[in-house]
């Protein structure tokens, strides 16, 4: 056989295994500090995740239940280069270092997509600046009590891909409503749930465009009953799966 054909076969069948066989999602989870069984969580997002397609995950869980941890990988200017998707699921809340979170926002509006999930929201509260807000798409300081709460979808999640699935009312385990002070511009609510406490109603799950970068988020996902919803899973795995391109 000429070496020409061999070359044009082989090139054919790295095509072939190519189309086959989609290169996994790298995929780093940031999560760590207070009040949240975040070891269970990180299993439950990564199996989840593992049944709809190839991934590879970097899961860094610092700060043990601290409300103020640093982490330390974010002293690299180019940290979240190698990942095709990021995941925040922390709870730093009392941390006020603008610069810090400024590592954050930045690599986030560099290009590199997020998901952001509970306790990320209520991160770096004490911010007197904005910019981590912004990249949340979301405000919020604080949450109603834990109840199960119906979950309904907006017009705007019959097409979209992280809510393949969903069901016209969902009702989460007893789980953490939080109360959503602004809706920044770009967000665009997929799902809503009212207040018990004070009757309105409030984004739960949402899009976001950061920079022209894409953002997924839920308010939802306190504790392990939530993390057991096989609903709730499988929105974060679409969730996680479209914010990298892969929907």
């Amino acid at each position: 056989m000429k070496p020409r054909l061999l070359v044009a076969l082989f090139l054919a069948l790295l095509v072939r295994v190519s189309a086959a066989e989609p290169a996994p999602i790298r995929a780093l989870l940031i999560t760590g500090g207070c009040c949240h069984d975040y070891a269970f969580q990180a299993t439950a997002l990564t199996e989840a995740t593992a049944k709809l397609g190839p991934i590879t995950w970097t899961v860094i869980n610092e700060g043990g239940t601290t409300k103020n941890a640093k982490i330390k990988l974010y002293d690299d200017p180019n940290w979240a280069k190698p990942y095709d998707v990021v995941v925040h699921n922390e709870c730093f809340a009392d941390l006020n270092d603008p610069d810090y979170t400024r590592k954050i926002t930045a690599a986030h509006k560099g290009g590199t997509p997020a998901v952001v999930i509970h306790c990320a929201m209520h991160t770096y509260r004490v911010l007197t600046v904005d910019d981590w807000r912004e990249f949340l798409g979301v405000t919020s300081r604080r949450h109603d009590h834990q109840a199960q709460y119906p979950v309904v979808p907006t017009v705007a999640a019959k097409n979209h891909p992280a809510m393949r699935g969903f069901p016209e009312k969902w009702v989460t385990p007893m789980d953490e409503l939080y109360v959503i002070e602004k809706v920044w511009p770009k967000t665009v609510a997929l799902a809503t749930a009212v207040s018990e406490a004070d009757g309105h109603t409030y984004p739960c799950i949402w899009t976001g465009d950061f920079g022209g970068t894409r953002i997924f988020g839920t308010t939802f996902g306190h504790g392990n009953a939530t993390w057991h919803d096989p609903v709730y899973l499988k929105m974060i795995a679409q969730g996680v799966r479209w914010a990298a391109g892969r929907e």
